[in-house]
């Protein structure tokens, strides 16, 4: 008899357990980081087993958490480094848009341990003969829009799975003769992430590092649509 544990597991199991670590979060019960390495391996869970790990030290089930945050009135928190610095790093909450402003100046702000009690992360950034350095998990989705001028705005982070329901960061960036950047945990200092037992079992079932098996996977899978994409344009052209 099949071990309960060991069956399959489909894709709305693992998408019911992405939705679980979303409403843990907006709880304030995961940090960006644990939110993004938990929903990293919810997509890559091959069993039951594996997904329940994932969620074994969160209260079972609970009710959907809103699509968006209902208005609170809040104004955007404001992070100001004029000929200074302003650093945001370590465990804080976020729970309204943030905004951040670098005259002749740095502003950083690090998201990784941030409780985010909110379904993205809206970031208003201005840098005027400045830098505004955001960093942000690897595996996260980035949406950077906006104006430079005479500087520079980039993103320069692993981003999840096409598709896959990972957190979001929206920022929208205004650069003059300075530079506004994502970047995420390859591009920065590491952190201590918390010891917990599913990721030290998730790490004896898969005797290796399952971060570096999500990227060759999410590698893997760009890749196999390029082809695919070539192929389709190759026929297209009567080759």
């Amino acid at each position: 008899m099949t071990d309960p544990g060991e069956v399959r597991a489909s894709d709305a199991e693992r998408e019911a357990v992405v939705e679980q670590l979303r409403i843990a979060s907006v709880e304030g019960r995961l940090t960006l980081a644990e939110l993004t390495d938990r929903t990293e391996a919810a997509y890559t869970a091959a069993t039951h087993a594996e997904l329940a790990l994932l969620t074994q030290d969160l209260p079972a089930g609970g009710a959907p958490a809103p699509a968006s945050p209902a208005p609170t009135g809040r104004k955007r928190r404001w992070f100001v480094g004029i000929m200074g610095d302003s650093k945001r790093r370590g465990t804080w909450r976020i729970d309204q848009e943030l905004g951040a402003v670098a005259v002749m100046g740095d502003v950083v702000l690090d998201l990784r341990e941030a409780e985010v009690r909110t379904n993205s992360v809206d970031i208003m950034a201005v840098s005027v003969m400045g830098d505004v350095k955001i960093i942000v998990p690897d595996g996260v989705n980035v949406d950077l829009d906006g104006v430079a001028i005479m500087g520079d705005k980039k993103v320069d982070v692993l981003e999840g799975a096409q598709g896959a329901n990972v957190p979001v960061v929206r920022v929208q960036a205004y650069a003059v003769m300075g530079d506004v950047k994502v970047v995420g945990d390859s591009r920065a200092k590491p952190i201590k992430r918390k010891l917990s037992a599913w990721r030290e079992h998730w790490r004896m079932l898969h005797g290796e590092d399952w971060r570096e098996l999500g990227r060759q996977l999410r590698h893997e899978t760009r890749e196999l649509n390029r082809q695919v994409r070539d192929m389709n344009r190759d026929l297209g052209r009567g080759y």
